[in-house]
């Protein structure tokens, strides 16, 4: 039969030895996720303290935390080549440009996002 273009150093289930996703230990994998959890409880119990303006602070601190744990690991970004994390990244600093620019232009065209019941109607809506 063909060999689909496989040469001999290719391992037996068709990947180069240098593509395959770096394997975690499962104890590794065990230790983010109760470190994931336990953050998770942390959040929640965190409801109950007033921590005043820091309240979102130290919730998106610890959502922070929770989203490195998960890229870093779970999706092998740790073990991965450093352009797939530059990639990655990247992506959120142009959402954040994204929303930046939309709310600059935003506020630069409207005082409100909401319609103000005492302004009077367009004079094209009020002559129908």
């Amino acid at each position: 039969m063909s060999d689909h273009g496989h040469s001999t150093a290719d391992s037996h289930d068709g990947h180069a030895e240098g593509d395959f996703a770096h394997p975690l230990p499962l104890p590794m994998l065990f230790g983010v996720f109760g470190a994931l959890v336990f953050l998770t409880i942390v959040t929640v119990a965190q409801a109950n303290y007033d921590l005043g303006s820091f309240d979102i602070a130290v919730v998106m601190f610890i959502a922070t935390i929770k989203a490195v744990l998960v890229g870093l690991f779970f999706m092998h970004l740790a073990f991965d080549k450093p352009f797939n994390l530059i990639v990655f990244l990247s992506s959120f600093v142009f959402v954040a440009l994204f929303v930046i620019i939309t709310l600059s232009d935003a506020n630069m065209t409207s005082e409100a996002f909401e319609n103000n019941p005492n302004d009077a109607p367009p004079a094209a809506a009020a002559e129908m």
